[in-house]
């Protein structure tokens, strides 16, 4: 959703330097030694203008009777398609690396935890030897998959010891539940369960000084944040300190293919959605054009449609759901009323139209 928002801004602004750079043709040559009609000019910029508009994002070829007009408005046409070509090319790469960055910034979660309990034994005035101890930082400490991803993706905290140390002083040393877990004489398996959980959740990626490292660090960390999170739950609850196996960690997906398949059909699938069903938004929104819509509102709009037109293993009622929970949390208030209005509208007219074809267990009655 925010690659393909940021692609649109990025559309709407290759669409300006289109129209710049006619006004620009049809600009009088100050260094010419010709006179400048400076009136003709003027009308021969309204009459390109005009023509851009006309044939501006279709199939439609220029046709003009001044062969200036005609030219100028073609080469900003083609100027036009080429960047925009090139932002379609550089979102779509952005994505699979944005995604991928994600599993890198897990790892520097989890491997926060290990440079605290280093700095924790370094320092002089607190005996943390219940931290140090713990059986879930040892886990981490001893996991040599956490050491060999961490050095390839360069997850660890190493150049940023200082750092740490900083916040082991003036964060985690400050966490009441953190100091009382030190007062433990033998701390339970569930105590140090418990305790490395809290560190995780309140300590790094509460609201700290920490968690607003990674927020200026990674410019989606208000949305990766949660992902982070759960996966790190998720490694926490996975391991046994009864066990003989060693801690696991969790991979950001169960088939990264499958995956990467859908968000990039998603994205492209969005982009290219056909006229048709741009109409078919602006025939159901009242008094609104559709660009005339909150900018996200469309972007919402126009992936749910393109999910249901071109994802026959997800129920519609999933799609619905899932659009109307992102209208909920990135736009405006009455985003989500909106969003489901409209939705609920659209799919009963793809369903009527024959266009929604579900296919799947449970999914051939379209539910």
């Amino acid at each position: 959703m925010q690659s393909l928002f940021a692609f649109q801004q990025s559309k709407e602004a290759n669409y300006l330097l289109c129209c710049d750079s006619i006004e620009q043709a049809f600009s009088p040559d100050l260094n010419s030694m010709e006179p400048q009609d400076k009136k003709e000019l003027n009308k021969q910029k309204k009459e390109a203008l005009k023509l851009l508009d006309k044939v501006f994002e279709t199939a439609a070829s220029v046709e003009h009777e001044d062969e200036k007009i005609k030219k100028v408005v073609e080469e900003s046409l083609v100027h036009y398609r080429k960047s925009v070509a090139d932002d379609v090319r550089f979102f779509k790469k952005g994505l699979k690396q944005d995604v991928e960055k994600i599993y890198r910034y897990y790892l520097s979660v989890l491997t926060l935890a290990i440079a605290i309990a280093e700095a924790a034994k370094a320092d002089k005035k607190i005996n943390h030897i219940n931290f140090v101890n713990n059986r879930w930082v040892q886990a981490l400490q001893e996991s040599n998959d956490l050491k060999k991803e961490a050095l390839r993706l360069n997850a660890t905290w190493d150049n940023k010891f200082d750092r740490v140390q900083l916040w082991l002083r003036d964060v985690v040393k400050q966490d009441n539940e953190y100091m009382a877990y030190l007062d433990k004489k033998s701390p339970a398996v569930d105590d140090q369960k418990r305790i490395l959980n809290h560190v995780f959740r309140r300590v790094i990626l509460g609201k700290t000084i920490i968690n607003d490292y990674f927020e200026e660090e990674v410019l989606h960390w208000s949305e990766d944040r949660e992902i982070v999170k759960g996966m790190v739950e998720k490694t926490v609850k996975s391991y046994d300190p009864a066990s003989a196996e060693p801690l696991q960690l969790h991979q950001l997906s169960l088939n990264w293919e499958d995956d990467l398949h859908f968000i990039e059909n998603l994205f492209t699938g969005s982009i290219n959605l056909a006229p048709e069903y741009s109409k078919l938004i602006a025939d159901n929104t009242r008094n609104w054009e559709v660009d005339r819509l909150p900018l996200i509102d469309r972007v919402i709009l126009e992936m749910a449609i393109t999910e249901m037109l071109s994802f026959p293993s997800i129920p519609v009622k999933v799609t619905m759901n899932e659009y109307i929970e992102l209208a909920k949390n990135y736009s405006t208030p009455k985003s989500r009323q909106f969003i489901n209005g409209i939705l609920d509208v659209i799919t009963k007219h793809l369903k009527t139209a024959g266009k929604i074809k579900k296919s799947g267990r449970g999914l051939m009655d379209n539910k």
